[in-house]
């Protein structure tokens, strides 16, 4: 959020303005990489950022996929001209240990792979020539940080943006745990008003100053609200400002319906200067989850239709770019969904910049993962590993402290597991994400009975009815039997899902094994539906989210169609194909764009010549043609499904097209080939 919103500078070569406000220097070009091993010459190469060195090796399913130590190098220009000022390294994302040095000194250590944080450098650096910056980054297993297991690769790298941050001696801290220094705390909200209290930390490097801290909310150019606090700054202390403010009859951030945030822009005077400033998106809201009715924004029941989103793509793991989030924001949008769990770790600040922008209701989390069906831990009863998880918690929340979006803070997901009992240490999560935020929720992810299920304030459950065993009815009486023993528990399903592939068709219904290497796309959209319908008609639900909205990389997989792979996305790892199941989904949750679309077209040479044809459709009335010919027009049921059964088709080539009886005529074709066993069978 911060190098988006903060737009004051963003620069490729350092530039300042007279009013002095803080300054942008992206460092992402110009690095020179080597594994810890390689010390002959010629042994670097030359990468930009954002990188990891996983992309060849995970990608390709090897479970030995390199986890050690990679160095980053880089030489950086120090211009004189900004002696006296401040520099911070600003790293967002190094997984999962990161170790800097300048210029051959040892400046300090982060311990965490998924949320960002800042160095300065001030005193450690060279001015008018050239530095050298080395971080060494290890992705090896550590037990005391999390994660310490996971069903996703754990790639090594610096694969999120560095830059270097040029501010006054007195500026809004940088350095409260990487956040923005800036916390609007909504403190009540209704339709009439929004009581907030901004606090602002401060930072002096100089001597004792006399400053003003101001606080100007805007829509678009026109001021809403401004206010101002005098605050007296110790000479090389730290500092806060604590500024409540009201805004009146305020238009509300409402979700996808109207995304609306407000500019809030806080900026530190000395008398008439201008030392620092920093723009942070107030989105008004208030909400609530309730035991029986399920999540309420603004004061109206919006049920949740959401899915699961991993920070992973083909070919280049986890360094995505910013282009990459909005093609997956983007398909998010067009297949309807207003919700979004971003598992199973704090995500890229982008990421929630577009959750913000685009009204999807956001579930983040830290990656306080179990071993699922795998044979490890996920917890240890260590005190390091537990400070490790509170750090991390605090990243979390503080760094993203002022996105609307987010309305659950998430501690932990499918904990089953012998030995050590995290409960006490879930409670202790929980009161701590309650002190950093007492305005928001907490949830978790489970997959099991007992105790961690009371501790947050929602609690989900992970269910794969129809997939790892059963069928999708298991998931009516496990819910109806959940609420009716706990009417006091806010449910939800936190993943549900079951693998496909576009390339394994068939032609009849057989549920596959789950760790095979047939996961034939039919048995995927069979689920879906059924799944839907059952958390559709049970309002207690306060929300569902898929498992997954993309295939993603799991180099331990042996299934599917490759290795390495989990293919329970709706869209597959290089977002070239959507699945059967995403239209299905884009038909009952996407009102808006007309659609219609064609089930099992993939599958597209059978045996039979007797066919059943299905599709989903957004529209009132859709008809079906064969080789020309209706066979009639059908109205959706109330899942947005189309059924036409027993349709003869004779042998060869057909021609299938299915088409709305609107003008505009909206229409979905396949050609079918029936094959010659189709002959053989009638006789």
């Amino acid at each position: 959020m911060r190098i988006k919103w903060l737009i004051t500078i963003v620069i490729s070569l350092c530039i300042f303005q007279t009013n002095a406000q803080r300054s942008y220097l992206s460092l992402n070009d110009n690095w020179q990489f080597r594994f810890s091993h390689q010390v002959g010459k010629n042994s670097t190469q030359r990468i930009s950022l954002p990188h990891t060195w996983n992309a060849p090796d995970a990608l390709s399913g090897k479970l030995d996929y390199k986890r050690g130590i990679g160095n980053y190098e880089k030489d950086l220009y120090i211009s004189p001209e900004w002696k006296g000022k401040r520099l911070f390294l600003y790293f967002e994302g190094v997984n999962s240990v990161a170790d800097l040095f300048i210029n051959g000194k040892y400046r300090g250590e982060h311990r965490g792979g998924y949320s960002a944080f800042t160095f300065e450098i001030t005193d450690d650096v060279e001015y008018g020539t050239d530095n050298k910056i080395l971080v060494r980054v290890n992705n090896a297993e550590q037990f005391d940080i999390m994660p310490l297991v996971g069903d996703f690769n754990f790639y090594g790298g610096i694969y999120r943006d560095v830059s270097l941050i040029i501010t006054e001696p007195t500026c809004i801290s940088l350095l409260d745990y990487a956040s923005p220094g800036v916390y609007l705390t909504q403190k009540s909200v209704t339709e009439k008003q929004a009581h907030i209290v901004a606090t602002v930390k401060l930072s002096n490097a100089a001597t004792t100053k006399q400053v003003n801290v101001k606080v100007t909310v805007k829509d678009h150019d026109k001021t809403i609200q401004e206010i101002k606090r005098h605050v007296t700054l110790n000479a090389h202390s730290e500092g806060e400002a604590i500024i409540p403010f009201t805004i009146q009859n305020p238009r509300l951030w409402n979700g996808r319906e109207d995304p609306f945030m407000y500019r809030a822009e806080i900026s530190l005077w000395e008398n008439d200067k201008l030392l620092d400033k920093v723009i942070q998106p107030l989105g008004i809201r208030y909400y609530r989850v309730d035991p029986d009715n399920g999540f309420f924004l603004n004061g109206k029941h919006l049920p949740l239709y959401g899915v699961c989103r991993h920070q992973d793509r083909a070919e280049i793991g986890n360094a995505l770019r910013s282009m990459h989030h909005e093609e997956d924001t983007k398909l998010m949008l067009e297949m309807g969904v207003n919700a979004v769990r971003l598992a199973h770790y704090q995500q890229a600040e982008y990421m929630y910049d577009l959750m913000d922008q685009s009204g999807i209701i956001t579930w983040a989390e830290i990656p306080f993962i179990g071993p699922g069906g795998y044979a490890d831990k996920g917890f240890i009863d260590s005190e390091a590993f537990k400070k490790n998880g509170e750090e991390q918690l605090k990243e979390l929340i503080r760094q993203n402290y002022n996105h609307p979006s987010i309305c659950f803070w998430g501690l932990f997901n499918e904990l089953t597991e012998r030995g050590d009992n995290p409960v006490t240490y879930i409670t202790e999560l929980n009161e701590l994400a309650h002190s950093e935020d007492p305005t928001r929720l907490t949830t978790s992810a489970s997959n099991q009975n007992g105790g961690l299920n009371f501790i947050t304030d929602c609690i989900a459950w992970n269910r794969y009815d129809g997939w790892y065993g059963g069928m999708p009815d298991a998931l009516a009486k496990f819910l109806d039997q959940t609420h009716n023993q706990y009417p006091q528990l806010r449910i939800a399903i936190s993943e549900y899902g079951a693998g496909a592939s576009i390339y394994h068709q068939s032609d009849s219904l057989k549920r596959p094994n789950p760790a095979g290497w047939w996961h034939p796309e039919n048995w995927q959209t069979f689920y879906h539906i059924e799944n839907w319908k059952i958390i559709h008609e049970r309002p207690f639900v306060w929300g569902s989210f898929i498992w997954n909205m993309f295939d993603f990389g799991a180099a331990h997989r042996r299934e599917g169609d490759r290795p390495g792979i989990n293919d329970k996305g709706l869209v597959t790892f290089d977002r070239k194909y959507k699945k059967d199941a995403f239209y299905f989904y884009k038909a009952n949750w996407n009102k808006t764009d007309p659609m219609v679309h064609l089930a099992e077209k993939r599958c597209d040479m059978r045996p039979t010549a007797q066919q059943n044809f299905m599709a989903f459709t957004n529209l009132p009335e859709v008809e079906l043609f064969v080789n020309g010919k209706s066979m009639g027009k059908q109205k959706p049921d109330r899942y947005a499904i189309v059924k036409w059964e027993q349709i003869e088709l004779p042998l060869g080539k057909n021609t299938i097209l299915v088409q709305s009886t609107t003008k505009d005529k909206v229409s979905d074709t396949m050609t079918l080939w029936i094959t010659d066993s189709a002959q053989n069978r009638k006789e």
